[in-house]
């Protein structure tokens, strides 16, 4: 059985080059940057989490959610192959008890907001709007988007952005998280226009604080699908006497 099982549905994804320096301590052991084209990317993505179940159990008041977070991208070598995966630098939810699960099994940096969203759609098209709030300041992204789907294109920036499949969170210096997210290939919309009003600083560290006045390279809007998540594997250093 999947440790979790659920949907994740119309993820508005807005991508950054930025220098790779800026992520070498957030690195996982084990792991090492994946960049497309030679460009290294962080992504802020918000989605809603639905039909949620943790061990095949649906949990009161936390089976639909919103979630917003800042991610990047990194790579594995194991077995022959690269294992595509991401890192995230903070994941925002508005259920505390998600927050602690998360944060105390996977050991990732999970943070409890108020939160809200809204979709819309009409005969010309599509809103999706996620909204977080930290510290009397409304965070806001909004995509307006086509109302027909297409395939993603193979060797595209988009497919890059949505096709890795694995996470890794950082337990110590010797020592990471490992946990595979199972889902078929997505659907994409063409955006027509978008909005982006975060402090990024105040929501993800002083680390991040520079993407204020940056554009992203791209925005995106995936249409998702049912995903499973499976348990975690540590990767740690092997000693020899």
């Amino acid at each position: 059985m999947s440790f979790l099982t659920g949907e994740w549905r119309k993820l508005a994804f807005a991508n950054y080059i930025i220098d790779p320096k800026v992520l070498a301590k957030y690195v996982p052991y084990g792991t090492e940057l994946d960049l497309w084209n030679g460009k290294c990317f962080v992504s802020l993505v918000g989605f809603m989490f639905k039909n949620t179940r943790l061990l095949g159990v649906k949990i009161p008041f936390h089976v639909n959610f919103e979630e917003v977070n800042l991610r990047f991208y990194v790579k594995r070598f194991e077995n022959n192959e690269w294992k595509r995966g991401v890192v995230f630098i903070k994941e925002i939810v508005p259920k505390w008890a998600l927050t602690f699960v998360a944060n105390t099994v996977y050991k990732e940096n999970y943070q409890t907001m108020k939160m809200k969203y809204k979709w819309l759609e009409d005969e010309n098209g599509r809103t999706v709007e996620y909204i977080w709030e930290k510290s009397g300041k409304r965070n806001i992204f909004q995509i307006e988007a086509s109302k027909v789907s297409f395939d993603i294109e193979p060797g595209s920036e988009t497919e890059f952005i949505t096709e890795h499949y694995w996470g890794y969170a950082e337990v110590n210096d010797k020592k990471s998280n490992e946990y595979e997210v199972k889902h078929p290939k997505w659907k994409a919309y063409k955006i027509n226009t978008y909005k982006i009003d975060t402090d990024f600083g105040l929501v993800y560290g002083k680390d991040f604080a520079f993407l204020n006045s940056m554009q992203p390279n791209s925005v995106m809007l995936a249409e998702g699908s049912k995903i499973t998540v499976e348990y975690k594997k540590t990767i740690k250093t092997q000693y020899v006497s």
